[in-house]
């Protein structure tokens, strides 16, 4: 693992803060960025059962990966199968070993240039959409934290099912999981989950509680990725059973 470097982070910070503006969408930082620690690189690995997750930390696992899994990883072009450019982002090994990848620094990372490129160069490409810059925001707060598979206790985070809104709350999980595929002039399987009428449409009639549930009968989604944690199934399921409100 590579050490943290304060000088290298604080300068690569100080450079984007005074560069971002010639990117696609505005990125905004906080003004420090936490630097995690790794619990992986200790003799033997900490046991993260119990480890409460870090909020001022991204974690590859629960919450890049699946952006890259629903924007980029898709069919024909860079998941396992397709390899567009040599390029594989459907796990974290492979986008290390298939990329230009610079811990601590944006410009030398191959996956934060070409998701604030400009024009036809942008990814995803069209009829896809950008990723928006609170997305872009992440991805670059990973990458400036160092890039890491860090683990911690995902699935023991407290769940709040108290008045779960459809803004806050469910928007959120389809843009991180479902607009990849189910959004533009093509949506996968026709399902436009880019509005309220359309997540609607499809929460009601069973399918997306059915689909992210894994129930049998149904496609598990997200296709490709990791099951929704229990919290964020069981946030969808109570949406649902209040009325899959705009609220």
């Amino acid at each position: 693992m590579q050490k943290i470097l304060p000088a290298l982070v604080f300068s690569t910070i100080i450079f984007l803060l005074v560069d971002l503006t010639s990117c696609t969408h505005d990125v905004i930082f906080d003004d420090d960025i936490t630097m995690p620690v790794d619990t992986m690189d200790v003799e033997p690995p900490i046991d993260t059962m119990g480890i409460p997750c870090d909020p001022e930390v991204v974690y590859f696992e629960y919450e890049v990966l699946p952006l890259l899994i629903s924007n980029c990883a898709v069919s024909g072009c860079h998941n396992a199968a397709g390899q567009q450019g040599g390029v594989i982002l459907d796990s974290y090994q492979n986008l290390i070993n298939t990329t230009d990848f610079e811990p601590y620094d944006l410009e030398g990372t191959d996956i934060y240039e070409v998701i604030t490129e400009d024009g036809d160069d942008i990814m995803p490409p069209a009829p896809g959409n950008p990723l928006t810059s609170e997305q872009i925001t992440l991805i670059a707060t990973w990458i400036l934290q160092g890039g890491q598979d860090l683990e911690c206790d995902w699935e023991g985070e407290e769940c709040d099912l108290t008045n779960v809104g459809y803004a806050d709350v469910i928007t959120p999980i389809i843009s991180t999981y479902c607009l990849g595929c189910h959004s533009g002039a093509n949506p996968g399987g026709g399902y436009d989950l880019s509005t309220h009428a359309g997540v609607q449409e499809v929460a009601l009639s069973g399918q997306l509680f059915g689909a992210v549930n894994w129930d049998a009968g149904y496609v598990a989604m997200p296709q490709g990725g990791n099951q929704l944690s229990a919290c964020e199934i069981d946030q969808i399921e109570s949406w649902i059973e209040a009325g899959a409100l705009n609220n």
